[in-house]
């Protein structure tokens, strides 16, 4: 089993199975599902994933983001709408790539 497989559960399920394999842990009925789940995930030797971004520079992709947020408060405060639209455009497209390009492992 796998932190996705585990996450799929229902937190009833989960629930049982936390009765199952930490009987010691007490409030489990008031604990949300991802306490439940890393707790359990805890205790059965599953490590968490993280996402890893291949492909593309992240830290370059950000500073193109923070740069065009710049230019688009400059857009703001000048009262230029296209030139605000198209800074906002450009803001999307990077973050949606970024996001595209992240995967989880």
């Amino acid at each position: 089993m796998d932190w996705h497989e585990l996450n799929k559960h229902r937190v009833a399920d989960l629930r049982e199975m936390m009765k199952q394999h930490r009987p010691e842990v007490q409030g489990v009925m008031s604990m949300k599902k991802e306490q439940i789940v890393q707790l359990l995930a805890e205790t059965l030797g599953i490590e968490p994933p993280h996402k890893v971004v291949e492909g593309i520079d992240k830290t370059a992709v950000k500073a193109k983001i923070r740069a065009h947020k710049d230019l688009r408060q400059k857009a703001l405060e000048a009262g230029n709408h296209a030139q605000l639209r198209a800074e906002r455009r450009k803001i999307h497209r990077l973050k949606r790539g970024l996001r595209r390009s992240m995967d989880l492992k």
